[in-house]
């Protein structure tokens, strides 16, 4: 990184943080690097609302899922196996969940559902505070996988607790203990936190917000925070850890390519998402680095290993799409030109049997109620994945095919006059774990939890499938309710694929 590189990559910086000074809201901090540690630095806006205090790099914030890469380099230095089964590392797993490998856990493709959204779908929003214990417990609850270990790669925060879970059953050390002791302080990050959850006090922490129309809220997360997002810690200290891992210092020596290296699908193709790390591509310079979001929370490290430069972005406002603008900052850096937007054609799209389901709006392409930017590709349109990775052309049916997650879906069209199939109607029980939910001949549902006056319209799929829609403060939930042949109903969502419930 030359000066004139870094100077470049700076003037960005500066321009989006005075962009959020000069809305006079929320903000965050952007701190450039290079092997040798912070280089370049931007902040705007405000770290809190309430007393007017200005976000500067220095500011401490949750890091949300970046806290991924710091799990999976503690589990690699505390001489973790990863082809263990969970099973063998954490007792009283269910027997799907047991046989999944430590490192299908840690690259996403162990099948193994989100706890988050499992909760969610039984009507338990991610606002209501869960311990650690219960959490644990919910996971030995769990019905099994959802889907075959090893073949897709689906977004889940419920391996990386169960990584914790391992420390202290197997290495009688609690995981932030042992994160402390292999990383934190041999690199010199002694101020990084590892609160358990949002109620413990960190001195400065950056108050998260999103926007309820014209209003400013602040965003709470209530579950325990595992490894999958535990940490807190300035601009500045993410930078330094970013850093680290450019130069390999310390424990740090070979750990970015131990970390990035390729896990194949079965056909032998790449998963963008690799241990806590993911990888990119900009104009043909490769990239690796980890995102991260939580309600008003929205951070990226992004590295360009070949360039020995890097960005760590915080920012604590739920509109910022921190992925693309680390990506403008790099682009300014290394002269490499940013992707173009891409566009399919508009409307719902579903698999002819089966859980997939998708919507094309504008540049915007979502998967089972994942989205994700679309961009242009040879041939077709593909994402940049911060959580789902596709490659997606037209089908000569008008509908859409390509690798979603690693696995070849075609999509076709939803007809605009499909109708909610009669055999939904009724009220549906998932004796497991006590909830239910109805679906009404109206077109309406009400899911499990507690439910506004007017419950939720069903969005119609052919062939005993609708689409539900629930919100809760700025995220938004989009569950499959599926019929199966044996007459039980399922209740799917991206992350979360085990629920079944039997007509009552």
């Amino acid at each position: 990184m030359t000066p004139a590189d870094l100077a470049r990559g700076t003037a960005e910086a500066a321009a989006i943080a005075d962009s959020w000074t000069r809305e006079g809201g929320p903000g965050g901090a952007i701190v450039l690097f290079g092997p040798g540690g912070p280089a370049g630095a931007a902040a705007g806006g405000l770290a809190s609302l309430e007393h007017g205090i200005p976000f500067t790099p220095a500011t401490p914030s949750r890091w949300a899922s970046i806290s991924k890469s710091f799990c999976a380099a503690t589990a690699v230095l505390a001489g973790f196996d990863l082809a263990s089964p969970l099973g063998t590392l954490v007792p009283g797993l269910p027997d799907g969940i047991a046989a999944v490998r430590l490192e299908q856990a840690l690259d996403m493709t162990g099948a193994i559902p989100d706890l988050m959204e499992t909760l969610w779908l039984l009507g338990q929003p991610f606002t209501a505070s869960l311990s650690e214990t219960e959490l644990l417990d919910l996971c030995r609850r769990l019905p099994g996988t959802g889907g075959m270990p090893g073949a897709e790669m689906a977004y889940s925060n419920t391996g990386w607790r169960l990584v914790a879970a391992a420390f202290a059953a197997m290495r009688g050390e609690e995981y932030g203990q042992a994160l402390r002791r292999l990383v934190l302080e041999p690199l010199g990050l002694e101020e990084v936190a590892f609160p358990g959850d949002e109620a413990v006090p960190v001195p400065g922490l950056a108050t998260p917000y999103w926007r309820d129309g014209g209003r400013w809220r602040r965003g709470r997360y209530g579950l325990h925070f595992s490894p999958s997002g535990g940490l807190a810690g300035s601009a500045e200290a993410l930078a330094r850890w970013g850093a680290a891992l450019l130069a390999g210092r310390g424990p740090m020596h070979g750990m970015l390519d131990r970390l990035s290296a390729p896990r194949p699908f079965p056909d032998g193709a790449e998963s963008f998402y690799r241990l806590g790390l993911s990888t990119q591509e900009l104009d043909g310079l490769a990239l690796v680095g980890h995102g991260g979001s939580l309600p008003g929370i929205k951070t990226h490290l992004l590295l360009a290993p070949t360039s020995e430069c890097g960005v760590a972005l915080i920012s604590n406002r739920e509109d910022t799409d921190p992925l693309w603008l680390a990506l403008r900052i790099m682009s300014a850096m290394t002269g490499r030109a940013l992707p173009q937007p891409a566009r399919l054609p508009p409307g719902r799209y579903a698999e002819e049997q089966g859980e997939g389901w998708a919507e094309a709006e504008g540049e915007t392409f979502s998967f089972m109620g994942v989205a994700d930017r679309l961009f242009a590709a040879r041939g077709g349109a593909r994402t940049l994945p911060a959580y789902l990775e596709a490659e997606l052309q037209l089908a000569a049916d008008g509908g859409i095919e390509g690798r979603i997650g690693g696995v070849h879906r075609h999509l076709l069209p939803v007809p605009d006059d499909t109708v909610l199939d009669p055999a939904l109607h009724g009220r549906w029980r998932n004796a497991a774990f006590g909830v239910s939910l109805e679906v009404r001949a109206d077109g309406t549902a009400l899911l499990p939890g507690i439910h506004p006056r007017e419950s939720c319209r069903l969005l119609p799929l052919p062939h005993g499938r609708a689409v539900a829609e629930r919100w809760h403060g700025p995220w938004r939930a989009r569950p499959l309710l599926w019929l199966q042949e044996d007459g039980t109903l399922r209740l799917v969502s991206h992350r979360s694929r085990v629920l079944s419930f039997e007509r009552c």
